[in-house]
């Protein structure tokens, strides 16, 4: 053998060597003692502990549980956080730089329609894929499970090519959101009372873990070839469009699919006998959330794949960091659904029905503004959302802003969604109104507070909405009304926590709006014009 061809050989084995060592390093990084995976961890703790320390006490005082479905809910904890920590780190080093990556390369080619052909791909396939949408297709038992998801994925699909588009023509988003919601509204008159509920619920899924942290990403990598304050404005909204187009195609659903015979059948609740039969419940349903999460995740790797081969727009080293990414994020994603539809659901469906069982039902209300308060600050996608935030506006926007602004709004739309449940009210005259006020705000604040506003209302209704806080509301509902008024009564809750965001959000803007106009006064030697530039900016929040 010549020396060349053995320094080749040996260069090769060298060379394949180091890239797996490379890799190794790399994915084995946070684990070491001086990583922000303890860090990140740590954060997972301080919001998953409030809500687990409510449903702790509850269950000693006002509804007490047995002791295995405490110590479910205990395992189910320890799961929710270490999947948060996981998923927030493969958020980081995935999802969000390939999203930034995708929407720079497809404004650059400035070829409309691949724009729209790649981002009608983007929608319908992260939306088939999130595990919120299989569980209500699972619940609407007049419309078949594929004909449901296929609808609720093309009615996404087409509204993110529309908000692709919308940044790329400059369309200001209050308009468009007007334009659609009045759509909405006008065709909801037409279909039956019993799908207004699951149409709106339909709408707040399809925002999950999968779906937002990608297109918020793509939304910033969209905007970022505006210049100035257009740039920053347009950098959200993508999230506060794409849940109008399921909510659309389910009520257009409900015209071909009469659900007047619809009836909820509920599922039973486990029950283990022993410390050993709770384990094994979390054993058994952990291949199947892999496999939900492999499938969820296949087509952004098919995706990332066929760009890089096309594009070759991502460095070697970029390309491993984020295939490591989206490792972390299978893990962490399938350690949060199984704790939390495992650990969470069933208690959530016996804390509503027991607490619904008292003499004073009315404590339902003031309980669930309580564990809405702290809940949403569990939800994997709403860090994303608030770290972007603060990212993109230099701070200006603060992440403990957004968390209290989300926090108080979810407290309201549960408080409101147990009113619902109490007196049987139509969700209708709970969301056209907020809707209404958010849109006519939407004309006195500054542009990034709205589109904020209508993205945090997507993220905040995400897996924890659909795992804990549904089954809490059915459990009530089935205990005071039977299982016939679930879908009317129970279902739009995730509608009422995507809903609430939109006004508060937009509060804190017009707050912020006031407050600095007061303080920034136009003086002699400035123009109406500059004043206008002035005044319009981002408000810096303290």
């Amino acid at each position: 053998m010549s020396k060349t061809k053995r320094t080749s050989r040996r260069f090769g084995k060298r060379s394949a060597g180091k890239d797996f060592n490379t890799f190794k390093q790399k994915l084995t990084k946070p684990f070491n003692k001086d990583s922000v995976f303890l860090s990140v961890v740590k954060e997972s703790l301080a919001s998953v502990l409030p809500i687990a320390l409510i449903v702790l006490l509850l269950s000693t005082t006002l509804t007490p549980l047995s002791n295995n479905a405490v110590m479910a809910f205990l395992i189910g904890t320890v799961l929710l956080i270490v999947g948060m920590g996981f998923f927030n780190m493969g958020a980081e080093t995935a999802l969000t730089p390939f999203g930034q990556i995708v929407g720079k390369e497809l404004t650059k080619s400035k070829k409309i329609w691949l724009i729209a052909l790649v981002s009608f791909f983007i929608g319908l396939a992260i939306t088939i894929a999130e595990p919120d949408l299989q569980v209500l297709a699972e619940q609407v038992s007049s419309v078949p499970n594929l004909v449901m998801i296929g609808v609720v994925a093309v009615g996404v699909a087409v509204f993110l090519v529309i908000a692709v588009m919308r940044v790329v023509l400059g369309v200001p988003l209050r308009i468009l959101l007007l334009v659609m919601y009045g759509i909405l509204f006008v065709l909801a008159a037409f279909v039956s009372p019993k799908f207004w509920a699951i149409a709106f619920d339909g709408g707040g899924v399809t925002t999950g873990p999968m779906t937002v942290p990608f297109i918020l990403a793509l939304g910033v990598g969209v905007s970022s070839l505006s210049r100035g304050k257009q740039a920053e404005d347009d950098s959200f909204g993508l999230v506060a469009l794409c849940p109008v187009g399921p909510i659309i195609a389910v009520l257009a659903l409900g015209l071909i699919y009469k659900p007047d015979d619809l009836v909820y059948v509920p599922t039973a609740i486990p029950d283990p006998a022993n410390m050993q039969e709770t384990a094994l419940l979390f054993l058994r349903a952990l291949p199947s959330y892999m496999r939900e999460m492999g499938v969820a995740l296949a087509p952004i790797a098919l995706f990332l794949i066929c760009f890089q081969i096309i594009s070759r727009k991502i460095s070697k080293k970029e390309f491993l960091r984020i295939v490591i990414g989206l490792l972390y994020t299978f893990v962490g994603l399938t350690l949060f659904l199984t704790g939390a539809n495992v650990g969470f659901m069933p208690v959530g469906r016996l804390l509503g029905a027991n607490i619904a069982g008292l003499e004073h039902k009315w404590l339902l209300v003031p309980i669930a503004m309580l564990i809405g308060y702290f809940i949403v600050k569990a939800e994997p996608a709403v860090g994303v959302l608030n770290k972007q935030v603060e990212e993109i506006t230099l701070g200006k926007i603060p992440a403990r802003a957004m968390n209290v602004s989300l926090s108080v709004g979810i407290a309201a739309s549960l408080g409101l969604s147990m009113v619902r449940v109490l007196t049987g009210v139509s969700i209708m005259y709970f969301v056209a109104p907020m809707y209404g006020i958010s849109l006519i705000l939407s004309f006195f604040v500054p542009k990034i507070f709205t589109a904020i506003a209508f993205d945090s209302g997507g993220v905040a209704s995400g897996p924890m909405t659909a795992a804990f806080l549904m089954p809490f509301a059915i459990g009530a509902c089935l205990t005071i009304s039977g299982a016939e008024a679930v879908f009317t009564d129970a279902f739009g809750v995730v509608a009422m926590v995507a809903a609430t965001p939109l006004i508060t959000i937009q509060i804190l803007g017009l707050a912020y709006k006031i407050r600095t106009a007061k303080a920034t006064k136009p003086t002699a030697d400035l123009s109406a014009a500059s004043y206008e530039v002035l005044t319009d900016g981002v408000i810096e929040l303290e």
